[in-house]
């Protein structure tokens, strides 16, 4: 199958995957902006391997998301080689990606996330068992470090696995999401690995991002939180200059990223959004205001009703 890494132009500016927030409405606002490629929120290879229909449901985008992953998680070889071949027989991604990375409590229980990355000999299983089950290009997503083990060791072990592209966050798994980024490490990968690297962590402005690019000399960058209530960070960071946008302008862009939301979810669209919708009105005058307002809301057109007095009480 076709190995749409290779054809991208560098560097690549990528969505990376958030759990509860890079639904297909999320997705699609970013890609207009120009996101490179998307990933869904993390899926669990287990429930796909025992009742697979609701999360099947999930992981389902619109062609306008294209080049999507969708990112698997779990622990059982079997389970992601099953999950793999029913994600590329129903849903059809460009790509399928194994969560090593994940800091999360209730992942590390299961074995899964960053727990899997300190279990070199299981975490090679796993890949093996998700290349074996599909055509589709394999990519991983790791740390710098998971308890004993090391990025660069972690490499070293899968170093022959035919693994596309790696996205490393820049911090260790005692961090989770704060700290420094170690973009030393995300350099040296280089050394042990010949597929695209996107380093990821903190990437909060255009700048952020070419500062990445350039301390650690990688292929392209994951950005993730720096998205949230900012989507137009990929066509900022595309074009190295900064946009502006007026308060109303970014309201209409929450609108139109509520109305894919619902339209895609119904209500639950709506009550999904109302977080976005607090990330949007981030550093307006009267935010705490506004996100007492939003966080409350049902419909599209209570968002509006917002919107419009706000703009009118400038």
């Amino acid at each position: 199958m076709e190995n749409f890494w290779e054809q991208l132009n560098k560097p690549v500016f990528a969505l990376a995957p958030m759990a509860g927030l890079t639904d297909s409405a999320f997705r699609q606002i970013c890609k207009s902006y120009g996101a490179d490629v998307v990933y869904s929120e993390m899926a669990s290879a287990t429930a796909l391997y025992y009742n697979p229909d609701e999360t099947l449901k999930l992981l389902e985008f619109s062609k306008k998301e294209k080049p999507y992953i969708v990112q698997l998680f779990g622990s059982d070889p079997e389970h992601f080689g099953q999950a793999a071949e029913l994600v590329e027989k129903k849903i059809k991604p460009d790509g399928i990606d194994i969560n090593f990375g994940c800091p999360v409590k209730k992942v590390l229980r299961q074995g899964a996330g960053a727990a899997l990355m300190d279990n070199l000999e299981l975490s090679k299983k796993v890949i093996k068992s998700t290349l074996s089950a599909t055509k589709l290009p394999i990519s991983i997503k790791a740390r710098t470090k998971s308890k004993n083990i090391g990025v660069l060791q972690f490499l070293k072990c899968i170093n022959g696995l035919d693994v596309k592209a790696i996205m490393i966050h820049g911090r260790t798994l005692n961090r989770g999401f704060a700290g420094s980024i170690d973009y030393a490490v995300i350099k040296k990968a280089r050394q042990y690995f010949n597929g695209i690297i996107l380093a990821n962590g903190g990437i909060m402005s255009a700048e952020d991002a070419w500062s990445m690019l350039k301390k650690t000399g990688a292929d392209g960058v994951g950005i993730a939180r720096g998205a949230l209530g900012r989507p137009w960070i990929f066509d900022e960071a595309i074009s190295e200059k900064l946009e502006a946008k007026s308060m109303e302008e970014i309201f209409n862009i929450a609108l139109r990223h509520a109305k894919l939301a619902e339209k895609l979810k119904g209500k639950q669209g709506i009550i999904e959004m109302r977080k976005h919708l607090c990330w949007y009105v981030q550093g307006m005058p009267g935010a705490r205001t506004l996100r007492q307002e939003l966080v409350k809301v049902k419909s599209r057109d209570e968002i509006r009703k917002i919107a419009e007095k706000f703009n009118d009480g400038r």
